[in-house]
């Protein structure tokens, strides 16, 4: 039989189990929230994990190399408050 559940001719979920387990469940996610929170405020939300630019608008962080199909490097570093440098019409081709 399932752990957290009781035989009574019926399963019947075991409540304080089952709340102590959404409690957990809660704490893990309160966490990994923080942290995203903490880490969004200086790295952009558009860099990829190769710290390639995923954005659809222009930035001045983007560096564009001579490949016009490669996405744009970011250029801006984890240091600063990135928010200001997005533009706020997107790029003319």
């Amino acid at each position: 039989m399932a752990e957290g559940l009781a035989q009574n001719g019926k399963d019947r979920l075991d409540t304080e189990k089952a709340r102590a387990s959404l409690d957990r469940l809660y704490t893990i996610y309160k966490d990994i929230s923080a942290t995203a929170d903490e880490v969004m405020q200086t790295r952009c939300p558009y860099k990829n994990a190769q710290s390639l630019c995923t954005a659809k608008f222009g930035c001045r962080n983007q560096f564009f190399t001579k490949d016009p199909t490669a996405p744009p490097a970011c250029a801006g570093s984890d240091q600063i408050d990135y928010r200001d440098a997005w533009d706020a019409q997107p790029p003319t081709l």
